[in-house]
């Protein structure tokens, strides 16, 4: 039971500045970013602030994935219909 109390002290703790300034920097490295993003949202001694936002930001890249299949795919079936 210690243990799970332990667990919610630190996954409640605020995110601080510093923190999101080393976040901020690994997302901008591309591959790395991704893989953060999966060990922050899925991860068990993340913050749930940085686990809710990771989350987010995973769905909203699943959002513009599909959208950007469909946009091609439109495009591409608009231009095999010209030839």
């Amino acid at each position: 039971m210690e243990n799970l109390n332990q667990f919610q002290q630190t996954s409640e703790k605020p995110v601080s500045v510093g923190d999101w300034m080393v976040t901020i920097l690994l997302m901008a490295i591309p591959l790395v970013g991704f893989i953060m993003l999966f060990v922050w949202a899925f991860g068990g001694n993340t913050p749930a602030s940085k686990a809710n936002w990771a989350k987010a930001t995973l769905i909203w890249m699943l959002i513009g994935i599909v959208l950007f299949i469909a946009l091609w795919g439109t495009v591409l079936s608009m231009f095999s219909g010209l030839f």
